[in-house]
């Protein structure tokens, strides 16, 4: 037997749960081979693993639904147990800054104006660049979209990728098979969808391929259509990798690539296929470009100053290197005589 526990915030249990729990009876009454208990803000299920997906499902459901309209009712239930869909004028009526509702009941939207910018920008064009440092929400707010495309019908899956970039460790040294190798590495972007969807239904995403999660080098040879696609951490992608990714793109898909050039992972040699890309697009019409800074950073409080001391020394060590080498060029640039003399002679 299976237990699993949904925890209701910012909820009101009379309008979610009904008059004496009624709302949570009907569901229990369709589902008689399980055991459903509401007890304070807590729902707790009972039973096979089939039938406890299923429900907790519909209780997702029925949460963003609470949130879209304040209040679940008989027929709501009744609905959601049939699977039959609401009308599009029910499903539009939400608050306009809402990206989506979160597995847990929660809201997930913009929370400084450059998020907001890049939630702009996504609505408006098919490829977007999203730059900036580390805890902007790059990759939250990014999940976030494809999380709301999917569940507006936009697109038929979500595909997320990033480049997985060795740190000392070969990922053939590293125990299990490919999928543990690299998870690890795409852990942040679990993190994000497990906040949007309940975990029973991200599960089913992924085992059905709705929602594919996989290192850069598995798009090779793909055409990514029907699909809202991500490209995380790209600035640890080299030119030909970028080029590769972004000549994926199909007809009807919404493609975006994050990226903070302060933390390039590349070894000292190879070039950031990020840095190239934002010269050679720059201009081209359909192509969002959103720049974050530091004042966007929603993390602790201390990561805003982390971030801005570690720029500040950049900043410093840049100066320091066209210092340098303006004083070696001046030391190689030859005298007024001896470049006169060079000419008669010549």
């Amino acid at each position: 037997m299976v237990e699993k526990i949904i925890t209701l915030e910012n909820i009101s249990l009379i309008d979610f749960l009904g008059t004496e729990n009624q709302n949570i009876k009907q569901l229990a009454a369709a589902f008689p081979s399980s055991k459903i208990i509401s007890r304070g803000n807590e729902i707790k299920i009972q039973g096979q693993t089939p039938e406890i997906t299923k429900i907790h499902e519909i209780l997702g459901s029925l949460i963003d639904h609470y949130h879209k309209f304040g209040k679940i009712t008989h027929s709501s239930v009744n609905r959601y147990l049939s699977a039959d869909s609401f009308t599009d004028e029910e499903v539009i009526v939400t608050s306009p800054d809402v990206i989506v509702y979160g597995s847990k009941g929660g809201i997930i939207k913009a929370r400084t104006a450059n998020q907001q910018k890049l939630v702009d920008a996504v609505e408006k064009n098919d490829l977007v660049f999203a730059l900036g440092p580390a805890g902007t929400g790059k990759t939250y707010v990014s999940v976030a979209m494809a999380v709301r495309a999917l569940k507006n019908k936009e697109v038929k899956k979500i595909i997320i990728s990033r480049p997985v970039v060795e740190a000392g460790e070969s990922l053939g040294f590293l125990p299990g098979d490919m999928k543990e190798k690299v998870d690890p590495y795409l852990r942040p972007i679990y993190d994000a969808l497990e906040d949007m969807i309940p975990v029973e239904k991200l599960k089913y995403y992924q085992e059905n391929k709705i929602i594919e999660i996989a290192p850069l080098a598995y798009m090779r040879g793909r055409t990514l259509n029907n699909a809202f696609v991500l490209l995380d951490e790209a600035q640890n992608t080299t030119p030909a990798q970028m080029k590769m990714f972004l000549t994926r793109m199909g007809p009807n898909a919404k493609v975006m690539v994050n990226g903070d050039w302060s933390q390039v992972d590349l070894p000292r040699n190879q070039r950031s296929g990020l840095m190239e890309v934002l010269n050679i697009l720059r201009g081209v019409k359909g192509i969002g470009f959103v720049e974050m800074s530091s004042e966007d950073i929603v993390r602790h409080r201390l990561v805003r100053d982390i971030v801005n001391a570690y720029t500040k020394l950049e900043e410093e060590r840049r100066a320091s290197r066209v210092e340098a080498k303006s004083a070696e060029d001046d030391r190689k640039e030859p005298s007024y005589d001896r470049r006169r003399k060079f000419n008669t002679e010549y």
